[in-house]
């Protein structure tokens, strides 16, 4: 075979005990040998992935339940916009999920496709004024509670990246849960996913803060931002510096 048909083949292999198998190892030329290297990596590397995600499910399967929510939020950080909560039950299993923080934007809003796609998902959303008002971790409960409730079905069991609703369903929390349980971390892409296409929005609403990159955070460009443009209708006006701007203005 050409070098060119050899990668063609071994795209067509899709386990390792098929790639063990191949007449190929015994060809010397240098080129099927990188390729074959090559292919042994990515096979080695999907191998990875689903021992992460049996390890992953550990939560999952240890309760006598059919239906079980992770719950996650992104955004209790940011000077600005909502805090945005997801709910996930997972129906079909979905390789590579993980912590949104540690996934690239292009692995999230792949992932992200498959749960909306495959999964019953709820989102929640804690308006800028609720932070304000009830401070940010109710408000951070608040939108936990919507996202439970936009569910099509009701959980047996909730399983939420380390916070406590009491909402009448049996629930575990689980210390960075994004991280060790596939449900939570589905809902953590999710959340960030939603949240983060949401800030782009306002940053064509409100050009200059840079919230297309920085989804709200308190970065050096929103900084500049609000010193040249003001405070805006999404900024949390009880979180610094943003209090202390809005203070002195008024003085």
């Amino acid at each position: 075979m050409k070098i060119s048909e050899v990668k063609a083949f071994l795209e067509t292999i899709n386990n390792i005990n098929e790639y063990n198998a191949l007449a190929l190892h015994s060809d010397e030329r240098v080129g099927v040998q990188k390729l074959l290297k090559q292919k042994f990596n990515l096979l080695q590397k999907d191998l990875l992935l689903v021992e992460k995600y049996k390890e992953m499910n550990y939560y999952e399967n240890s309760f006598d339940t059919s239906v079980i929510a992770g719950i996650d939020e992104v955004g209790r950080g940011p000077l600005a916009g909502e805090v945005v909560a997801a709910a996930v039950i997972l129906k079909d299993k979905i390789i590579g999920l993980d912590d949104s923080k540690k996934l690239s934007e292009k692995k999230r809003n792949e992932l992200y496709c498959k749960i909306i796609e495959t999964c019953d998902y709820g989102i929640g959303i804690a308006t800028v004024d609720e932070i304000d008002t009830l401070n940010i971790y109710e408000a951070t409960k608040v939108a936990m509670k919507r996202a439970v409730d936009s569910l099509e079905s009701k959980p047996d069991h909730l399983l939420i990246d380390a916070m406590t609703l009491n909402i009448g369903i049996p629930e575990t929390k689980i210390i960075k849960g994004d991280s060790v349980s596939n449900s939570i971390a589905a809902a953590s892409i999710v959340a960030k996913v939603f949240r983060d296409e949401r800030m782009k929005n306002y940053a064509k609403k409100y050009p200059g803060y840079g919230f297309e990159k920085n989804s709200g955070y308190g970065t050096k460009e929103h900084l500049e931002g609000i010193n040249q443009h003001g405070v805006t209708e999404i900024h949390r006006k009880s979180f610094q510096p943003i209090k202390d701007i809005l203070s002195k203005r008024s003085e």
